[in-house]
């Protein structure tokens, strides 16, 4: 059975998530170092890790299997989530996967070290409405394919 791991702390598409994993039925895993609530369901398990930068990151990692997904904006996470055979999308709907996810952490080490160099950086521009609408299509059509491939 598909599971849905988010990455939590920094998550802004929860409730979007929550409504695709409640009409599947899907169990859901909050990662988070203390900072989210997450409404009662007994499909919907609230984790607890240390803070620190990777404790999240490594929670999910270890437990993610095949078919399984991870909602985040960490790449390395997400390459992480794939290695392991898991799928992983960020909150925009954009879709990791083993085709583009060397280019994507190509570009998070360059805006890493243009940030060191002092040069500004943008950030991640706010969620639109559009891109609410991506993401759950983008979770509907992982969740579909990770239920027919189980």
């Amino acid at each position: 059975m598909v599971e849905l791991y988010l990455d939590a702390d920094a998550c802004p598409v929860r409730e979007e998530a929550y409504k695709v994993a409640d009409r599947h039925g899907l169990v859901v895993h909050v990662v988070t170092a203390g900072n989210v609530r997450v409404p009662w369901h007994p499909l919907k398990r609230l984790v607890l890790v240390e803070a620190g930068p990777d404790a999240a990151d490594d929670w999910i990692a270890e437990r993610i299997r095949p078919g399984d997904i991870c909602v985040t904006s960490d790449v390395p996470l997400a390459a992480r989530c794939l290695k392991a055979g898991g799928q992983a999308v960020g909150p925009t709907g954009r879709r990791f996967t083993p085709d583009n996810i060397g280019e994507a952490l190509a570009a998070r080490e360059l805006a890493r070290h243009l940030r060191e160099l002092g040069e500004p950086g943008g950030g991640q521009r706010p969620l639109a409405a559009r891109d609410r609408s991506r993401f759950l299509d983008a979770l509907e059509q992982l969740v579909q394919a990770g239920k027919r491939s189980a």
